[in-house]
């Protein structure tokens, strides 16, 4: 079983090979042109035998580039009468809360938002019926203009989708393609915007995915691969490629998703089930919560400015401070680290391919934290002495001190910048971050880790065996998931909770059909309810876990005041509650994984002396002389005490002075804060 996970810069790959009990790890550059050449070239440098692998899951860029990007495919929309501009005009914020300028592009331009006579009322009342001449009028004119996808989007379709479900099969006869999005089987909730702009984006990725998929299926059969391939989406599930591109929207974020997914499966096997997620590449860090081995799911994600992805993802916080991040003095005379990045080419100082801006991973050579032999990597490349001579002129004359001082000044600056990531995804919830652990992974979190944990009173630093492959590696332990939502959007007091108990039941059994349609093995399937909502008058939605799918009125009012109360410390008891979405999630529990196998256990020493490697000196607010260890060598029931650093393939850790960090029996290393409780 292979797991791949094609990132902006790599593609990584882990392979499970459960005959033998053995795993297989690379890691090759990303082709952005074509991904599927890059995971064929994972493949290759893994040595898999494609044709004896019974699964591969696939982590992809492609929507989320397209989308970030606005690589886009031309796009058509049929909408209500009068409504075509709802796109455009949003909820009537800013790209610039307090400033008069900004730019927005919608997804779809006007010229191709067609209107039609049609009108349902809020309670599923028809009020104009369907003009089906109009209809194929408007889609006539989509095709002319060379539309490839296409999104009919009517308003109130949550409450009653009769018109979408007509306009669906009349397009069906027409449209030259199936890239077609009826906007109701996508998202079945209210707020026409977010459900608007939720198909249109959907709509707009769906040929580059559908089409990409497809090749990669057809290469990989080539090879002789006979069974599905597996496509990881935003909620942390995975979905067959067969079926992907139908909802493609959520495989937005399939990145960061994969990577939460494996430090939820991590935590959970290391007894450590809350978890906030620090996952630090070379461009961003990205953050997320783990709550008793399961991440925060959330349907009111917008990935930038006015494009709301209102179906289910994992709650992913993102921060523009990157190993790349490049440090600078500002016009005010302050040192300003990111969102600014070198990127992978020509990237920080140290890569030595032609980068001569200061970064976070050249303030870490200058520091000793990475091994300065790495420079010797390329020929003619940099040196210390020349990456010195750039601090000290670019930043540390500005700043009156010197090169070292410049570097421990960058790290500060960072680190307090991602420390106010975690505080935004833990606070701004409710938690406190005292109360987790925080999982450290990509390239560059193990080297600041503990850093931010002392920032935040975090007690514990949970480092996986490899961290720089953590995301493919959620592409392998990931569950299969679906997630169902409907709108009821009425006050408490009014619903009938027995046709809530009955949507709950409907949704639990489209789940397991979805899941039975998928060809995987799976040992269990779980679900977990939850709904929707508000104080009448509100706008923004609370998600309220329940413990069954037959609560009482009194339960959910309970239940939501409890939830209000944990978020913002405020009691509005005279304040009546709405119920605005019901929310079943089924999940498919797959065979568990042996995470001890990523580390060869015939690798490693007897002794910690043995797995010693030799020492530098690195500076820890001074300079100290540090042991320096290989992760691959060390002894099953390794105790470091800090200062130590470990390097191994995909990453370096520090384990500062005073902390202390073992491993676990999956290969982990569990650092303890000293002075930290």
């Amino acid at each position: 079983m292979a797991g791949i996970d094609v990132g902006g810069t790599f593609t990584d790959l882990v392979l499970f090979d459960s005959e033998h009990g053995t795993v297989r790890l690379a890691k090759t550059p990303t082709t952005l042109d074509n991904q599927a050449t890059g995971v064929l070239n994972a493949l290759d440098a893994a040595e898999a035998d494609v044709a004896a692998l019974d699964l591969i899951v696939h982590g992809t860029t492609t929507t989320t580039n397209a989308v970030l990007e606005r690589n886009l495919c031309k796009t058509g929309l049929v909408t209500t009468m009068g409504f075509r501009d709802v796109l455009e005009l949003g909820r009537r914020t800013r790209p610039q809360a307090y400033g008069m300028k900004g730019h927005f592009v919608p997804i779809i331009p006007r010229d191709l938002r067609l209107e039609i006579p049609e009108r349902m009322g809020a309670r599923g009342n028809v009020i104009v019926p369907l003009d089906e001449e109009a209809l194929r009028t408007a889609l006539g004119g989509l095709i002319e203009k060379g539309c490839e996808a296409l999104v009919i989007h009517f308003l109130h379709s949550y409450a009653n989708p009769a018109h979408e479900l007509r306009a669906g099969e009349i397009a069906r006869e027409v449209w030259p393609n199936e890239n077609i999005t009826i906007g109701h089987v996508l998202l079945s909730e209210s707020r026409e915007y977010e459900r608007g702009v939720t198909a249109a984006v959907n709509a707009s990725v769906q040929p580059l995915l559908r089409r990409y998929v497809e090749r990669l299926a057809d290469q990989l059969a080539a090879r002789g691969y006979k069974h599905d391939v597996l496509v990881m989406n935003g909620n942390g599930g995975m979905v067959s490629a067969r079926h992907v591109a139908a909802e493609a929207a959520k495989t937005v974020m399939s990145g960061p998703a994969s990577g939460v997914m494996a430090a939820a499966y991590t935590g959970r096997r290391a007894g450590i089930p809350n978890l906030i997620t620090y996952d630090m590449g070379g461009t961003s860090t990205d953050v997320a919560l783990i709550r008793n081995a399961e991440p925060v799911v959330s349907n009111e994600i917008e990935i930038e400015y006015a494009m709301p992805i209102h179906v289910p993802m994992v709650d992913v916080r993102t921060v523009g401070a990157g190993g790349g991040s490049i440090a600078r003095i500002t016009s005010a005379g302050l040192l300003q680290v990111g969102p600014e990045s070198a990127g992978a080419v020509p990237g920080p100082i140290c890569y030595g391919r032609g980068g001569v801006l200061p970064t976070i991973s050249d303030a870490n050579m200058l520091l000793g934290r990475l091994n300065p032999a790495r420079l010797n990597s390329v020929p003619g490349g940099p040196t210390l002495e020349s990456i010195s001579a750039i601090f000290e002129e670019t930043l540390g004359k500005p700043l009156g001190v010197d090169a070292i001082g410049a570097a421990a000044a960058v790290i500060r600056i960072a680190n307090a910048r991602m420390a106010d990531a975690v505080r935004m995804v833990s606070v701004s919830l409710g938690e406190d971050p005292r109360d987790f652990a925080l999982f450290a992974f990509g390239g560059a979190g193990p080297l600041h880790s503990t850093a931010i944990a002392r920032e935040l009173g975090i007690p514990k630093v949970l480092t996986p065996s490899r961290p720089g492959i953590t995301n493919a590696l959620g592409c392998v332990v990931a569950d299969l998931r679906h997630d169902l939502v409907n709108t009821i959007n009425r006050p408490l007091h009014s619903i009938d909770i027995g046709a809530v108990h009955a949507l709950f039941a409907r949704q639990s059994a489209e789940g397991r059909q979805l899941i039975d349609k998928e060809a995987v093995a799976i040992r269990e399937i779980r679900e977990i309810w939850s709904v929707d909502m508000q104080f009448v008058g509100q706008t923004h939605l609370l998600r309220v876990p329940l413990s069954s799918p037959t609560p009482s009125i009194e339960e959910l009012q309970q239940r939501f005041e409890e939830v209000y109360f944990q978020r913002f410390r405020v009691e509005l008891s005279d304040i009546r509650a709405s119920l605005v979405n019901v929310s079943t999630s089924v999940i498919g529990r797959r065979a568990e994984i042996d995470l001890s196998l990523l580390i060869d256990a015939d690798g490693r020493k007897a002794t910690l002396a043995e797995a010693r490697t030799g020492t530098r000196r690195v500076w820890f607010d001074g300079w100290m002389e540090t042991p320096i260890y290989w992760r691959d060598h060390l002894p099953a029931d390794a105790q470091i005490l800090g200062p130590a650093i470990i390097e191994q393939m995909d990453t370096t850790i520090i384990i500062e002075p005073g902390d202390v960090g073992a491993q676990d029996r999956d290969g982990n290393i569990i650092i303890t804060l000293g002075g930290v409780k």
